[in-house]
């Protein structure tokens, strides 16, 4: 399985539309070659580089669960809201859509990571209340056991000086 962006090269720069110093848009995404058990999908976008509060955990930036089997991408600028069109739920660390990176201009790029996981089954969860935490950790422990697919993309970022 393959995860592609036409917005920048796996490990580049994220352009500045994509990031809280531009229009914070999600950026196009498209995958291919899904396992043919795939049930559904999640998508996880996440700043490896940065820490929330208790040190303990990266910061999420993104979460998409229960996107449908058929699906083969996400277009650009997904609409805000727990729940998409498509059934597919939605969550970041501010609210129920996708946030864009915003590593300080006064440390090193920080790496966003964008992992798409094909899952043999649906994810019941629900997303609970303002604190992103207990969801992301909810939808994650509900994949164990079913994925069958994983595809990764990297994009850097850090405001400019």
């Amino acid at each position: 399985m393959t995860l592609a962006t036409t917005a920048w090269v796996d490990g580049g720069l994220v352009p500045l539309q994509y990031t809280q110093a531009g229009d914070e848009m999600s950026p196009p995404l498209a995958w291919t070659a899904p396992p043919d058990t795939v049930k559904s999908f999640v998508l996880h976008v996440h700043d490896v580089d940065a820490t929330n509060g208790d040190g303990t955990l990266d910061t999420l930036h993104w979460l998409v669960w229960n996107i449908p089997a058929a699906s083969r991408g996400l277009p650009m600028h997904v609409p805000q809201g727990p729940q998409l069109a498509d059934g597919s739920r939605q969550l970041s660390v501010t609210g129920p859509y996708y946030r864009g990176p915003a590593a300080p201009a006064t440390g090193p790029l920080h790496h966003y990571v964008f992992d798409l996981y094909a899952l043999d089954a649906m994810v019941d969860v629900t997303a609970t209340g303002q604190n992103s935490a207990p969801t992301r950790a909810a939808v994650l422990a509900a994949m164990a056991g079913h994925v069958r697919g994983k595809a990764t993309l990297v994009g850097r970022f850090k405001y400019a000086k």
